[in-house]
């Protein structure tokens, strides 16, 4: 029997057939091309319905990002030179500082896009040594100035270092001084949200442009365009809900979309709907206690804030949706309102810091009560 494997083996070797395909399914017969292209395609689509929206609708070319105008008329001109200055993004998350270069090194590169382009995030280490070897390495590499398609490209590299702002101060002076040497091949883009937090010399390298919150019109427009391509039911409370609770933030209002859509199917979304999924507190609670704190009982102001807690409430959200009612409070001074709110940032910052919830909770409103009923009018 081994001999007789041995001699196929050989006369299909003498007959240049391959072995492999010959063996492919359980009956030695290859699969028919019409069902290996049906196989294919259903594989690519199901891998097209498990793409988060975030990344399906992301900006494909730089004509495509919204509400930056500035920053897109200075791209695309750069692009049409193929020339391209040290970049620095900042702005509130969710506004296409991301996308934005992400497109524009598309439309450089194409499909050398991968081998031209470093992309460091904050969930990577950002010391000294990062910058001495990664970005010190591929800034030292020489690019030529075409494609592989004939096309001509812009003769150097981009090095992305998303939320640069977490960088340690030892690693931006030693960006510092790579960016004046690979000046020829490299260029950077520096993206972060607080822009004070990047060292004086290197904003003075970078041509500094501010991605601004996204407006309430080009908010419905994008995600109403979403909803069409998905077949999504979606009311305009609806559509208002997500820009309330995304305060300009695109890809969070992107994302509370799908889950809303995963959630009820086929059935429409509504306003009621989204509050739950982005966990918006009910008027009714932060009204209650606010009325609570003007009864000058600690008991029953304890009480009220066990039964929010219990119902799993964020105390973020509760100072955040106060904060909102606080501003409009006609029944309060301005001397009052500035007490409460100084509280307020002092309980913002320690629950930033991991403090326990229900007790700055109780120090917050303790302190809103002693206003109410004994500050001075």
């Amino acid at each position: 029997m081994y001999h007789d494997y041995a001699f196929t083996a050989v006369w299909l070797c003498f007959t240049n057939k391959d072995v492999t395909s010959e063996f492919t399914s359980t009956n030695h017969t290859p699969l028919p091309a019409a069902l290996r292209s049906t196989s294919l395609g259903n594989q690519q689509e199901k891998k097209s319905k498990h793409v988060p929206w975030v990344e399906k609708y992301r900006p494909k070319c730089v004509d495509d990002v919204a509400y930056q105008d500035e920053v897109v008329a200075v791209l695309k001109k750069s692009l049409q030179n193929a020339d391209l200055p040290n970049l620095l993004f900042y702005g509130p998350p969710g506004t296409g500082k991301t996308s934005t270069i992400l497109a524009a090194s598309r439309e450089l590169f194409g499909d050398m896009y991968k081998d031209r382009v470093l992309e460091l995030n904050a969930s990577d280490e950002r010391g000294i040594d990062v910058v001495r070897e990664k970005v010190k390495k591929f800034a030292q590499l020489t690019a030529s100035g075409t494609r592989p398609d004939g096309k001509p490209c812009p003769p150097f590299k981009i090095v992305i270092l998303d939320e640069a702002d977490s960088m340690t101060k030892p690693a931006q002076a030693a960006l510092r001084r790579t960016m004046e040497k690979q000046s020829r091949t490299t260029r950077f883009c520096l993206i972060c949200n607080y822009v004070s937090r990047i060292i004086e010399p290197i904003t003075s390298r970078c041509a500094k442009f501010r991605f601004k919150p996204l407006a309430e019109d080009i908010l419905s427009k994008r995600l109403r365009e979403i909803c069409v391509k998905e077949n999504i039911k979606c009311d305009d409370e609806a559509i208002h809900g997500l820009m309330y609770t995304s305060e300009g933030d695109l890809r969070k209002a992107i994302t509370y979309l799908q889950s809303a859509a995963r959630l009820k199917g086929e059935d429409e979304i509504n306003k009621q709907d989204i509050y739950e999924i982005a966990g918006v507190i009910h008027d009714e609670i932060i009204d209650r206690l606010i009325e609570v704190c003007s009864t000058d009982s600690y008991e029953k102001l304890e009480q009220e804030i066990k039964v929010a807690m219990m119902e799993g409430h964020s105390g973020m959200q509760v100072i955040s949706q106060l904060h909102d009612k606080l501003v409009e409070m006609e029944a309060l001074t301005d001397k009052q309102k500035s007490v409460i709110m100084e509280k307020l940032a002092v309980v913002d910052k320690c629950l930033i810091d991991g403090a326990d919830e229900y007790l700055q909770l109780m120090s917050l409103f303790t302190t809103m009560m002693s206003q109410i009923c004994h500050g001075e009018k």
